[in-house]
């Protein structure tokens, strides 16, 4: 394995890291609404057409003038995006401080080059940080994307929803799907770390270190950690959209419930509802 860079000071890594998160959330929002529309939208009873045929149906209907009166067109695809915008740059330069804690608890020297595995491990405490943060964003950012396409207004916007969700069931309303989140967010940042770093490593010539290479390799590893990310991430994502955006009480048991309900009534198949959209924005997102 390649020889590790040095680190980068916290305050480089915070707003490095924060500016990242940006314009992943500017680049990868429109496909995350379609993907959360996807997988929130109800069965079809025996006679009617689902809601939306796919990715491309949803995409076109949500850009369409709807006879709801709601916001029509390219600014229905960032509904909700106030919220991790807002927490996008804490998130990341906690994630960036849990992925170093969890390198450094590995190595016996600073100058320790950890194998794959301990790459995973760290990226998994990274997941773990950044839940406090992830799971209230997750919250209002899928009830603001299902609203518009369910034609009800409840919400005016995220402080509203925070505020909305606060009054009716206290801390726990915000933080509904915490569990889901981390079930998410853990396998798959030590899947996003670790790929990152092997591609690093993979496309780095011999004799040169992966600080030196070009801006598109790092824009290809980056892009594809994203990718083998979301192919971990995908089954424990809808499973939160599903629990975070239901009528309070549906689900008494949590996942298990929610689980139980798509397996029977729609199969394993819908445990990868919005694939095509998530796939399509992990590479240029991340990226």
């Amino acid at each position: 394995m390649s020889k590790q860079p040095q680190p980068i000071s916290p305050l480089k890594n915070f707003f490095a890291g924060g500016f990242g998160g940006v314009c992943l959330v500017f680049a990868g929002h429109p496909l995350d609404t379609i993907k959360v529309r996807l997988q929130t939208q109800p069965k079809p009873g025996p006679a009617e057409s689902p809601l939306y045929r796919g990715t491309f149906d949803c995409f076109k209907k949500t850009l369409a003038k709807e006879t709801t009166g709601l916001t029509p067109g390219v600014r229905g695809l960032y509904k909700g995006m106030a919220a991790p915008i807002i927490g996008v740059t804490p998130m990341f330069a906690v994630c960036f401080f849990g992925f170093g804690l969890g390198k450094k608890l590995q190595q016996k020297t600073p100058n320790d080059i950890l194998t794959y595995p301990q790459l995973f491990a760290a990226g998994m405490l990274s997941g773990v940080f950044t839940t406090a943060i992830m799971a209230p964003g997750e919250r209002i950012k899928c009830l603001l994307q299902i609203q518009a396409a369910s034609g009800q207004v409840k919400y005016a916007g995220p402080m509203d929803c925070a505020k909305q969700l606060y009054r009716e069931n206290g801390i726990r309303g915000i933080y509904k799907g915490t569990a889901l989140t981390l079930m998410r967010d853990v396998p798959a940042s030590g899947m996003y770390f670790m790929t990152y770093e092997w591609l690093k490593n993979a496309l780095t010539p011999e004799g040169k270190s992966p600080t030196e290479l070009s801006v598109p390799s790092i824009l290809f590893a980056g892009g594809m950690a994203g990718i083998f990310n979301w192919a971990v991430a995908i089954p424990p994502d809808v499973l939160k959209s599903r629990f975070q955006t239901a009528p309070e009480g549906k689900y008494p048991n949590g996942f298990r419930d929610v689980l139980r309900e798509l397996i029977r009534e729609e199969g394993v198949g819908s445990l990868y509802k919005g694939f095509n959209a998530v796939m399509l924005r992990a590479f240029p997102a991340n990226a």
